[in-house]
Formats: structure tokens, sequence, C-alpha cells
């Protein structure tokens, strides 16, 4: 591991971060060659400037004024290893372009930040922000209510031409016309070999029901990540399943929480016990592992034999901004392999982008190397989204997920 890798996981630590809940238009061709690129891509050029959903679209700023606010997550983007106030890869973005970015890290919950931002996007008023990050299945429900505005693919070069194939076409998201993915995000296994006497734990059935771990078990309290992984355990397709199914998967859980199998469910606070051995095994973000793993090698991690749970955090511009092309123009900087392989080489999460692996690999090789940041084809054949779901399912199955938490 290189040396600012490992100054960047240890301020991570001192910071706060295991304890948080969480998360080219080819240059020299002309327009209408890039705009034959796009449609190839199945991403359609933008039409006369209208994004389809915002019928009385405000005027965009960005030409004269050069700024830009970007709601993300907390410690979701490179830090100084000096300064925890600078973001290089953030602060060569504002030099560069001439944009001056408002960053801020007010996203702890999806659902949380929804209800935030919720009635401002109902009474069709500008939100503040130009620019979020949200979790795939939130940002369908922003674009499902036409609450996300159509991004111009001429505005997006690098994104177009960069973007992983794989992340090309989602459910929440045909052919990425109002999204493209921060980073890519997978729920996997993971235990601490000295806490389980080097048994490998491979299942959430074994986390479940497996007694030499009972009291030491920890699940996400991200519903989709737990019962997407749950779902797939039992043998059932996390991206087509029934209410039946759904409930079956509750019940599963609610007699490990009944039998006191769990000791509790988390954001990812659990890294703290996983590393110590309190929490034997758990279901982990991948990117958390990675971190573990740079001083811990007890943390494993075990992609279950019926698959995990795969995802991203997409970038989207929320209805009424005011200075979409600045957000667009940020977007389109972070889809350079370099500068996608610097903010991978800080938030351990996986990369999206086409060409990073190999950038990756000139910071720190065992980086560019570890399929949970670059996917191998195995890792990716494994991987499984969880369905779209209609905003009443959503609101049944996070009340049922709710009760069964204790939330």
């Amino acid at each position: 591991m290189s040396e600012p890798v490992r100054k960047a996981w240890e301020r991570s630590l001192t910071s706060g971060r295991a304890a948080m809940s969480r998360r080219r238009m080819l240059q020299g061709t002309s327009l209408a060659a890039g705009g034959a690129l796009l449609a190839a891509c199945g991403i359609p050029p933008a039409e006369g400037g209208d994004d389809g959903q915002d019928k009385e679209k405000p005027r965009d700023l960005s030409d004269k004024e050069k700024v830009l606010n970007f709601a993300n997550w907390p410690l979701y983007v490179d830090v100084d290893d000096d300064d925890e106030n600078k973001r290089p890869t953030l602060d060569a973005f504002q030099r560069e372009s001439g944009i001056k970015v408002k960053y801020i890290e007010d996203i702890n919950d999806n659902n949380e930040f929804y209800g935030k931002i919720k009635p401002q996007l109902a009474a069709g008023q500008d939100t503040g922000r130009d620019l979020i990050c949200l979790s795939d299945w939130m940002a369908g429900r922003l674009i499902k209510h036409g609450w996300a505005r159509r991004l111009n693919p001429a505005n997006l070069p690098n994104a177009v031409a960069n973007l992983e194939n794989r992340f090309r076409n989602a459910a929440h998201d045909p052919g990425r016309q109002f999204s493209y993915p921060w980073a890519g995000t997978a729920a996997v296994i993971a235990y601490n070999k000295k806490a389980t006497k080097g048994k490998v734990v491979k299942s959430v059935t074994q986390l479940l029901e497996d007694d030499s771990l009972k009291g030491k078990v920890s699940m996400l309290t991200e519903m989709h990540d737990t019962m997407g992984l749950t779902l797939l355990d039992m043998g059932k397709d996390s991206a087509d399943f029934s209410d039946d199914d759904y409930s079956a998967a509750i019940a599963k859980i609610q007699k490990a929480v009944d039998s006191r199998q769990i000791r509790r469910f988390t954001g990812n606070d659990y890294m703290d016990e996983l590393n110590s051995g309190d929490i034997a095994a758990c279901v982990a973000w991948a990117g958390d592992v990675v971190q573990l793993q740079f001083d811990n090698p007890d943390v494993q991690f075990y992609l279950p034999d019926n698959g995990y749970l795969f995802g991203t955090d997409d970038l989207l511009v929320p209805a009424k901004a005011k200075h979409q092309k600045n957000a667009e123009t940020l977007i389109n900087y972070y889809y350079q392999p370099k500068v996608a392989a610097e903010l991978a080489a800080w938030v351990n999460y996986i990369c999206p982008v086409v060409g990073a692996k190999e950038e990756l690999a000139k910071i720190d090789k065992e980086l560019a190397q570890d399929p949970l940041i670059v996917p191998d084809a195995k890792m990716i054949a494994k991987g499984h989204n969880f369905r779209q779901l209609s905003e009443k399912e959503e609101t049944r199955y996070e009340d049922q997920f709710a009760k069964l938490i204790g939330a």
C-alpha cells in the first residue's frame, strides 16, 4: 500500500469515518461525430436543450455565474494528507475550470435527505443544490417524479466515452440520461478470521444460523443491501421478487433477531467492531473491507455463491437547479481516468471509469488489483441489483424493515 493511501486511511479513522452512517467528446472530432458516438452508446444527444422533465426549465446561469453547489456524502472525496480542508481533485477542478465549488457533506441517509429536499422539489422550487449524489434507487425516485434534469451529453464527452459498459443501462435510468455513477457499491459477507477461529463465513444463512457466531453478527440498516443479500441467499432474484418472497426474508432475519444471533444492525459503524473481533461476521460494504484490510489482514470478505448486492451512488442535477452546465463540467472532469483513479484510491469504492485501473496502478499496484475496487470478471458475474420499487412498495417494505431492526 502506498504511503499517501495509508495516511488517508489513518486520517479517516481519526476524523470519524468508521463511525459514519453511511455512503470525450473525442478531442479533434466534430460535433456531428460526437453526436454519432453518443447515439452509439445508447445515450441520445440533447435536443433543443429541453430536458423532457421540467416544462418551466429555469435559465441556466452557468455561463455568467461560475459557481456550483455540490451535495455529497461525508468523506466521499479525496482529502489532502496534511490539510483536511483541501480536496486535491476538487481543488484541481476549480483551478482548471474557473468554477468555484461549494462542497457540502450533508447527505447522511437517502431517506433523510429526500425528506429535506422533497418539499422544494414538489413545489417546483430550487433546492439550492446544483449537483447531488444519491444511491441508485433514490436517484430513480427523483427521476420518476420528474425532479431530475436531463443531462446534455455534449457537455459530457469524457463521461460518455469512459463510462464502463455495464453501468450504461441502469433500470432506474435507462441510457443514463439523468445520472452518472460517482462510485459503485457492493454488499458482501465480511468476517474476522481470528474471531471465527479460521472459519470462512460464506453466506447469509451462515450468519443467521451458525451457533459459533451467535451474538457476534451484524447486518446493515440499509434495507436494499440487507434484504437483497438475504433474498439472494434464499435462491430468489433480488431484481424480481414478490411480496411473499420479501416477507419470507424478513421472517428469516427476524428469527435470528429473536434468538439474539444478531448483535445489531449498523451503518458502517460496524468497522471498529469487525476490526477488533467483537463482530465476527457481518454484511459489509466492499469499500469498508478494503480500508480495514490495510491494517488488519484478519479481515476477509466472501462473495456468496448465490451472488452479492450491487448498486451505484449516482450524480444528478435536481429540477430547477441554476447551474446545470457547471454540474456537467464537474461530472465530465471526474470521468478522466487519472482523476477517477485518484478518487478511487482514497474512497476505495468501485470505480466506474474505463482506463482508471491503469492509472490506479501508478498510485498503488495492490489497489489496482483489488476486485472490490476494480472488479474482475468473476466478481462482475456475481453482482445483482435490487429491483426498482414503486413508492408504495418502497414505503411498505421500509416499514417492515424498520420494525425488524427496531428503528
